[in-house]
């Protein structure tokens, strides 16, 4: 017996089973019944409790009675909150075993397409043909590297070469602006005095003329 029906039964060999879908909306609607039954009760009890208020001792009996009701309701309320929780469990939990039937139901359809999609390659066939695009991808890119090749350019030069000679370049420059720079033939040189510079008394001769002639007076 299936899950289903061991939660909801069958009268007989010839009722038919009842659906997820069908016992689902039955809870919801026995929940919905449930539920205006508790306003109706709610409010008989808020009725019964100003009976009671209001009658009071004054007519001690009818208030009692009153009270009698609104404990009988409120016993009422309560059972049917505990139904109400009942019913919740089980709807959510036929709704969780529905939604999972659904999920396994498309998973398997989907692993027969799956299968039925494999039954018609054959793995030879697809190495081959992945070996195939290999080779046709393979000579295009040969194709164009061929095309995108300059023509006239195909010359291979040694790379050494250039170097040497970049070297060479490069020192010439560099010989050129050291002459540039230290060399004397731009380099104008300073113009030769047309005048004669004035010449310095010799201030030690004269010395030397009065020290004789002090000395000549002394002699006398």
């Amino acid at each position: 017996m299936s899950l289903f029906g061991k939660l909801f039964g069958t009268g007989g060999k010839g009722d038919k089973m009842t659906s997820p879908q069908e016992a689902i909306q039955r809870l919801r609607d026995t929940e919905e019944m449930l539920t205006k039954k508790q306003e109706f009760l709610e409010k008989k009890i808020d009725q019964e409790l100003l009976t009671a208020k209001k009658n009071g001792t004054k007519n001690k009996r009818a208030a009692l009675q009153a009270l009698k009701r609104k404990k009988r309701y409120e016993q009422q309320l309560g059972q049917i909150d505990g139904t109400l929780s009942t019913i919740e469990f089980q709807r959510e939990a036929l709704e969780n075993a529905n939604t999972n039937t659904e999920v396994l139901k498309n998973m398997g359809f989907a692993a027969k397409a799956m299968k039925a999609a494999h039954e018609n390659m054959d793995i030879d066939k697809v190495d081959d043909l992945m070996q195939d695009i290999t080779e046709q991808q393979e000579l295009a890119q040969e194709i164009s590297d061929a095309i995108s090749k300059p023509v006239g350019f195909g010359e291979e030069f040694d790379e050494d070469d250039l170097l040497a000679e970049l070297e060479e370049l490069e020192q010439e420059e560099l010989d050129k602006n050291l002459l540039e720079i230290t060399g004397t033939d731009n380099v104008p040189l300073p113009n030769v005095p047309s005048t004669s510079l004035p010449v310095r008394p010799a201030a030690k001769e004269e010395d030397d003329d009065d020290m004789k002639d002090l000395e000549a007076w002394a002699a006398n």
